[in-house]
């Protein structure tokens, strides 16, 4: 059993204020792997009063000076490869070679792009020709509570952490109590890379203890948040009083449009990115419009490509996908499987219950419905598991408006060979996101959503900007 009760507060690991003991349980096992301690009030106070007194050292530190600090972390992560993937997948459930390969090379990806926006990161310009005394001061937005989800840990801490360091920003962060052994070496390897004591700090915590104190905190001027919808809210609500800067990453309910025209491998591809990460991605392509001229071919292909997933546990190499994360969110999909049974959907593949031969652990049946309707619950709700809804359509303004026809705005999906379709289906699906033919986004490329999918932007240029303020100063004078 692996115990890490201790908190990085102030550059030093330290003690509990008082004892509070929480079990992380090994998901492919339904065992506990873990012993970690729940924060309570005095530490959130003490990691806040850490970074609000580091702040004015870090955020007038020359950018360049930054950068390096950032620069030196890279060089650590890269030697703390194997231990990060071990804990996700102990933790959460990810497959140990695709810990590996997509949990821990996602953190290394954004901490590379966030070197290459910033070193041409304007942090002051001029106004322009037209006021050249004028200028414009990008300024670290100061003290930011982190709160990040157990589904793509590393991918959210350091899409947060790269940016805030980059900006000037001093920070806490609260990982989610499902997974925060991978978090905890992240925050050695911050100590390893030299941060100076105080810019970043750890408290691990639920979100009702140590999440709330945070965003009600009014000493923390900017929460960045990724996980549900609902938590998202409920943090709006709590940092409404003091006024602070809410940035949020949440939920998605995202349509994969299928057109008759599309090439040969769109519907498998389709399939196995919703089943990914055990179908636990905010930005799954979870619903599948498809065009009545193709849809029974479709229905048809999607229920093979399903059967032939195959599932185990987390520690075993291979190309399996693993089990959900806990057993909330294992009965959650269950019940959902059986909502969408109920409510007339046609089951192609998979089902309720554990896949054969697994009777212990949070294993779900990679799942597809066909004849789904937009209004049926597995179709409007976020089911954060390895289920596909087909659901037919037959013109591309009925694909749009089915598409649109949701709470949620993060990603999108296209696939077609009409070039003029491309470009129309791109302007007006309402997400912050959308990707075409299988084509992922760029280097760099803003994640982030609209609706209820959140506010804000991770990633690149776009992420820097996310935690800087922007100062307006006149009468500047000639240096």
């Amino acid at each position: 059993m692996i115990e890490k009760r201790k908190f990085y507060i102030n550059g030093q690991w330290v003690d509990p204020a008082k004892a509070h003991d929480f079990e992380v349980i090994d998901p492919s096992t339904e065992e506990p792997c873990a012993v970690i301690s729940l924060g309570s009030e005095a530490d959130t106070n003490a990691a806040v009063a850490a970074a609000k007194a580091a702040l004015p050292g870090w955020m007038y530190r020359p950018a360049e000076e930054r950068i390096g600090y950032v620069e030196k972390l890279i060089e650590v992560y890269k030697t703390r490869g194997e231990d990060l993937a071990k804990a996700i997948s102990a933790e959460m459930g990810a497959p140990i070679d695709m810990a590996r390969s997509q949990q821990v090379g996602a953190g290394l990806y954004h901490l590379s792009n966030f070197l290459r926006a910033a070193k041409s990161f304007q942090f002051e310009k001029p106004l322009g020709d037209h006021a050249p005394s004028d200028r414009i001061v990008m300024e670290a937005v100061g003290v930011v509570a982190m709160i990040t989800p157990w589904n793509w840990p590393m991918n959210q801490i350091t899409l947060k952490v790269g940016a805030a360091a980059v900006a000037g920003c001093t920070m806490i962060l609260k990982p989610s109590e499902q997974s925060p052994l991978c978090a905890m070496i992240f925050a050695e390897m911050m100590d390893e890379a030299g941060f100076p004591a105080g810019v970043f700090n750890l408290v691990n915590g639920d979100g009702a203890g140590v999440g709330s104190q945070l965003s009600g905190h009014p000493d923390v001027d900017m929460v960045s948040f990724t996980g549900s919808t609902r938590a998202g809210t409920a943090i709006s609500k709590n940092a409404a009083d003091t006024l602070k800067k809410v940035h949020l990453e949440l939920g998605g309910k995202g349509a994969n449009v299928i057109f008759a025209d599309a090439d040969d491998k769109a519907v498998k591809r389709g399939v196995l990115h919703m089943m990914n990460n055990s179908g636990q991605s905010c930005n799954a392509p979870s619903r599948m419009l498809v065009q009545r001229p193709i849809y029974d071919k479709a229905v048809e292909t999607a229920a093979e490509v399903a059967q032939a997933v195959t599932v185990g546990s987390a520690h075993d190499e291979g190309r399996h996908i693993g089990p959900v994360v806990n057993e909330v969110q294992f009965n959650k999909i269950q019940d959902l499987i059986q909502k969408g049974i109920d409510e007339g959907a046609r089951l192609v593949a998979g089902g309720t219950g554990r896949p054969d031969g697994l009777n212990r652990g949070y294993y779900v049946k990679p799942t597809v419905f066909a004849d789904v309707t937009n209004q049926m619950t597995i179709a409007r709700e976020e089911i954060f598991g390895p289920v596909l809804s087909m659901i037919p359509f037959e013109t591309e303004e009925e694909a749009i408006e089915i598409a649109n026809d949701t709470p949620y705005g993060l990603t999108n999906y296209v696939q077609t060979q009409d070039t003029a379709r491309l470009g129309r289906m791109a302007r007006q699906l309402r997400s912050g996101m959308v990707e075409m033919n299988g084509q992922s986004r760029g280097a760099g490329a803003p994640f982030g959503g609209m609706k209820q999918s959140g506010n804000g932007r991770e990633g690149g240029v776009w992420g820097i900007e996310d935690f800087l303020e922007v100062k307006s100063v006149s009468g500047w004078a000639a240096e």
